[in-house]
């Protein structure tokens, strides 16, 4: 990583496979998927009705009823994962340093349900039934706002939008704010609560989503043969990024160095990637030379693999281009297999269960693959996982409008990436 080293001390989560770190990981090593039918609210009027909810999540026994009715699901995600990872860094907060810490949680549709409602109660009511929260619960930087105003964090607050690729875009923006001594400290990810039915309805009709209804835990596919569409899912991931000096003069337990970052526009289509994949093998290659490293250093990628016949051919493209031979000794899984697709909190989620790679030294796998399409001929670490020593993941995220983003991040030692 460019300018000062960046460690991440901390992380929660809360997404279909699990409501923390420990439940995430258990799930996504033993490839348990989260994925089943909708029951947040009635899917009779679409077709697809399943998806990857967050389950066992009562915002009002968490946030009391009045601040519970006073957020998004959106925020109310974001707000989760942040007291997991605030509690796990054991990062506290005071008048000298609220300063040095700020807040970057990104999200692909924000506060889209809010948005409806107010919609729907307008056609209803009129201008009477609007609520006054309806604009601060839809804005994308609400989880942001509503986590630095819950923790008092005065640095660098915002939200990053970049479809798909925002969790990923979320984290190494955060970082480089750090490197470049913007923060001591970010609190950075992505949350997303799109798996609404105007969403599914759109996705559907673009034939973005899979439509196996009778086999929930088997419609997401990442580069099986018969893949048909990812499936939406929701949830929020946050990590605890530190620059290396700050993390040590508290104490701090040390997880991961954020070691590169690379960033790139197919500038294309607005929702199909470059079919040359061209877009993406730069943005590995400069996430690469931001880390300082070749294709030889990375030991594990987690793929974007969203279960789509243009992304998972794209990426598998992409890695070939990128890699040469190697590509085919690295092992590659997709844990939006097990997920689901969370949007934009997708990358941050993929963050972390990197990050328990390489602790654990093991490869989660990519389920439901039972037959590998034309070009989709590399190591995904089929339906089992893998006991293997991870010291560098290489973590990829691609967006609607082209985005390309991707993470490296390195086992910590004190004398890693600089």
């Amino acid at each position: 990583m460019q300018g000062r080293r960046v460690v991440v001390t901390g992380y929660g989560v809360i997404c279909p496979i699990g409501n923390n770190a420990d439940e995430i990981w258990v799930s996504a090593k033993n490839g348990k998927s989260g994925i089943g039918p909708i029951t947040l609210w009635d899917p009779s009027e679409i077709r697809v009705k399943i998806g990857g909810e967050v389950k066992n999540f009562d915002p009002e026994a968490i946030f009391g009823r009045r601040d519970a009715r006073r957020m998004d699901r959106v925020t109310q995600l974001a707000m989760y994962a942040t007291q997991e990872a605030m509690t796990h860094s054991g990062l506290k907060v005071t008048d000298e340093n609220r300063y040095d810490i700020g807040a970057l949680i990104g999200s692909g549709i924000g506060g889209i349900r809010s948005v409806l409602d107010g919609m729907m109660s307008f056609v209803d009511r009129g201008q009477k039934g609007v609520s006054p929260l309806v604009v601060p619960m839809m804005l994308p930087d609400s989880p942001t706002a509503r986590v630095s105003i819950e923790y008092g964090f005065r640095g660098p607050t915002m939200a990053v939008v970049s479809a798909c690729a925002t969790g990923n875009n979320a984290i190494g923006e955060a970082a480089a704010m750090i490197g470049r001594g913007a923060a001591e400290a970010m609190i950075a990810g992505g949350t997303e609560a799109g798996m609404i039915d105007l969403a599914l309805a759109s996705f559907d009709n673009m034939g973005a989503i899979s439509r196996r209804n009778d086999d929930p835990e088997g419609a997401s596919r990442p580069f099986d043969k018969d893949r048909d569409g990812f499936v939406v899912a929701e949830g929020a991931a946050v990590l605890v990024l530190e620059a290396y000096e700050h993390a040590v003069a508290r104490g701090a337990t040390i997880y991961a160095d954020i070691a590169g970052y690379g960033n790139t526009s197919d500038a294309y289509h607005v929702t199909a990637p470059l079919d040359t994949a061209e877009g993406a093998v730069v943005a590995i290659q400069r996430a690469l030379r931001d880390a300082g490293m070749t294709i030889e250093d990375i030991d594990y990628l987690n793929a974007h693999g969203t279960s789509t016949p243009l992304n998972d051919k794209m990426e598998s493209v992409a890695i070939k281009k990128a890699f040469g031979e190697r590509a085919y000794d690295i092992p590659v899984s997709s844990t939006k297999s097990v997920t689901g697709h969370l949007l934009g909190a997708a990358g941050a989620v993929e963050a972390i269960l990197s990050i328990q790679a390489m602790l654990n030294s093991y490869i989660p796998p990519t389920i439901n693959f039972h037959e590998p399409d034309e070009g989709c001929d590399l190591d995904y670490v089929p339906n089992v996982g893998r006991a293997q020593e991870v010291n560098t993941v290489m973590s990829n995220s691609f967006g609607f409008g082209g985005h390309n983003t991707v993470l490296i991040l390195k086992k910590h030692t004190e004398n890693g990436a600089q």
